[in-house]
């Protein structure tokens, strides 16, 4: 199991680095987070990690000439090593953690870090590439999209469908129950706000 969890994560993370979703750094993070995933939670949980790449990765890229057009478009080439474990270091430890002790609290709560992960990007990346209006999220004043704290109707719609996506394939992989996944959909959701 070790050996099979060792070559499809570090297959994961080269194929990241080749599509231009990760530095280097965030390749050798990403490893060891799917690395965790796959070893602890099984490959269901590498599926998960796996749908928030691909729709993380396609919502980064769906409004780009769009958010080039507004001046927002952020040019790095991928995340790096800081930013996939500011998203996914929780996910890993929570992985780990589930292994001793409450392990069905432990993979709920790393699904909901997984739904967040996917709903903060994807509300983030179309919010600012197809909202006019953005408001900020304490006192609801008018800003530009964009702007740290603001939210739009646009970004809030794909936030619950990316926490919702991921959710789903819990279930469909059997990582949680459709009630726990539920659970964690809405964790996710809610933590992005």
């Amino acid at each position: 199991q070790i050996v099979i969890a060792l070559i499809v994560t570090l297959t994961f993370a080269v194929a990241g680095f080749v599509v231009g979703g990760v530095t280097l750094s965030g390749a050798i993070a990403g490893f060891a987070v799917a690395f965790a995933l796959y070893y602890c939670m099984g490959p269901g949980a590498f599926a998960v990690l796996l749908a928030v790449f691909g729709i993380t990765w396609i919502a980064t890229r769906f409004g780009k000439a769009h958010r080039e057009k507004l001046g927002i478009f952020e040019t790095r080439r991928g995340r790096d090593a800081g930013q996939v474990l500011a998203n996914l270091g929780i996910t890993a430890a929570l992985a780990v953690a589930g292994m001793f002790v409450f392990q069905q609290l432990a993979w709920v709560a790393a699904v909901a870090a997984l739904c967040e992960a996917a709903a903060d990007t994807t509300s983030s990346e179309c919010g600012e590439a197809w909202s006019d209006r953005a408001y900020l999220i304490v006192g609801f004043r008018r800003v530009p999209a964009g702007k740290d704290g603001a939210i739009s109707l646009v970004g809030t719609i794909v936030a619950i469908a990316a926490a919702a996506l991921v959710a789903s394939v819990a279930a469909l992989e059997g990582v949680l129950t459709l009630r726990l996944a539920v659970v964690a959909a809405l964790a996710g959701f809610l933590g992005t706000l």
